[in-house]
């Protein structure tokens, strides 16, 4: 081995590419590769999301209705089946309040938990929840259960 068959370590170097826009000596000048004006021509050229060559994109297009309420409150909902399940399961005992929702995986950390009447309750429970559905509120405490609202 000498310095005549020396190479750099495999995957090592990357290929360099082609230097455009460096003059005409290089062969690259002139218009660099992009062609002949145009909006893609230019420097600072970025295409917007959607767009379809001038042609009305498709999110123009088409007709717009309904009604977003930006104040929605999203929940995340719980049944009264799935709490007496967990009960026969022996995962919860006398409480369930959100942290242990949480850690049961019933609910993430930033939702807020709404308990629906799906179901039949036969355990007595003190649950806590954001919300309640006329249903579950009655069946709970039908069972000898408490409601809390957090």
């Amino acid at each position: 081995m000498d310095l005549s068959n020396l190479k750099p370590a495999e995957g090592s170097v990357k290929n360099q590419g082609k230097r455009v826009g460096r003059g005409q000596g290089s062969g690259k000048g002139g218009t660099a590769t992009r062609g002949h004006k145009g909006a893609k021509s230019r420097s600072g050229y970025s295409k917007k999301l959607g767009f379809e060559g001038g042609q009305m994109p498709l999110q123009r297009r088409v007709p717009k209705f309904g009604f977003k309420n930006i104040n929605r409150k999203e929940y995340q909902g719980v049944n009264l089946d799935t709490l007496q399940q967990l009960v026969e399961d022996k995962k919860i005992k006398g409480t369930i309040d959100f942290d242990t929702m949480v850690d049961l995986r019933l609910a993430r950390r930033n939702e807020m938990v709404k308990i629906l009447g799906r179901g039949k309750l036969k355990a007595k429970l003190k649950v806590s929840a954001h919300k309640f559905t006329a249903s579950a509120k009655e069946a709970i405490e039908a069972a000898g259960g408490e409601v809390v609202t957090l």
